[in-house]
């Protein structure tokens, strides 16, 4: 019999393994024991979606500094990685209604500083940004063509 931490240990090792022992319990009948397994499954399963929202955030806003920072070295890569951020967030929020505008604000300020050092260390200089709005994160356009412009 599993406890609650050797659940939560093999939760975060592995969510494959996890699910094979709670399917082999309830095939057993051993639903409580089940249960246990799929709670920790769960909360491992929820900050492991956390993680990659926060990471998917870094980029997102080190790409936005970068837009902001260096205007003459933007670049289709940077669009396009701006677009698959907003993009996986969105897809992680569809499944996983708790990651909010709450959930966002209470990380902000962490990954606004993360995603600061990383620009500044790919852009060889410092960033002279202090904040970024939701706005210029999630619903400004950076967009390299202008579509009025005639070859």
């Amino acid at each position: 019999m599993l406890t609650k931490q050797d659940w939560d240990w093999l939760a975060v090792c592995s969510h494959y393994q996890t699910a094979v022992n709670v399917h082999k319990l309830l095939k057993e009948g051993k639903s409580m024991e089940a249960t246990e397994g799929l709670e920790s499954l769960i909360e491992a399963m929820g900050r492991t979606e956390k993680r990659a929202v926060k990471s998917q955030l870094i980029r997102l806003m080190l790409h936005v500094i970068k837009w902001k920072c260096q205007p003459e070295k933007r670049s289709a890569i940077w669009t396009i990685s701006i677009r698959s951020a907003r993009r996986e967030i969105q897809e992680s929020q569809e499944e996983m209604p708790s990651l909010n505008r709450n959930f966002f604000e209470s990380i902000w300020e962490k990954c606004f500083e993360n995603a600061v050092k990383d620009a500044e260390d790919e852009m060889g200089k410092k960033c002279r940004l202090t904040s970024l709005s939701w706005s210029e994160v999630f619903e400004d356009e950076y967009i390299l063509l202008d579509d009025e412009q005639e070859d």
